[in-house]
């Protein structure tokens, strides 16, 4: 990873808030979600979208819940990872193409941000490391992503691409356990 940003990494919690607020924007990074997606029912998401996922996700933060961590370059948030045991995204447990590989509890990495500018740089592949370590401090043993794979033929655009690309898990030392259509990517913490 030639030429790749130096970063910390740092937990979102309650006092870091407004660095996020700062690095997805007015419009909640795609389109008003906040990291919301995973979190709710389809209907019950589309009626927050917006300012009621934004008011939704602090909610959590307030609670002292940690959902992912935050990527700073030079003091300024530059990328966001969620991450949390997948018993944190209900819309998982709905996903049949996203179902289970086995019994194993698992973390999982569902949603990457990187600011504008800064695409195309390495971050989410060091957000991936950072997500490994911060799970590995939490006692998790077992980490997940769900990325897309980048077709030759289209050029999916970075902002729309939420979940990741399969290669940046792969560069992160993640595999694909499930051998499906969609592939569930899978590293020990």
């Amino acid at each position: 990873m030639a030429g790749a940003a130096k970063l910390e990494f740092h937990p979102l919690t309650a006092e870091r808030w407004k660095d996020l607020e700062s690095l997805f924007g007015p419009r909640g990074a795609c389109a008003g979600c906040w990291c919301m997606f995973w979190k709710l029912p389809r209907p019950e998401f589309a009626r927050r979208q917006g300012e009621g996922n934004r008011r939704a996700f602090r909610k959590i933060v307030r609670e002292g819940v940690v959902p992912g961590i935050l990527a700073y370059s030079g003091g300024k948030p530059v990328g966001w990872c969620a991450v949390e045991p997948r018993s944190a995204y209900p819309a998982l447990a709905r996903s049949r193409i996203l179902a289970p590989v086995d019994d194993e509890p698992v973390w999982s990495v569902t949603c990457f941000y990187v600011a504008r500018g800064r695409r195309r740089q390495g971050i989410t592949v060091q957000l991936l490391r950072a997500a490994l370590k911060h799970v590995r401090r939490r006692g998790g043993r077992i980490v997940e992503g769900y990325p897309v794979v980048p077709r030759p033929c289209h050029q999916s655009a970075t902002a729309f691409a939420w979940t990741g690309f399969a290669p940046a898990f792969e560069a992160a030392g993640f595999s694909d356990c499930a051998g499906r259509k969609r592939p569930i990517m899978r590293r020990r913490a």
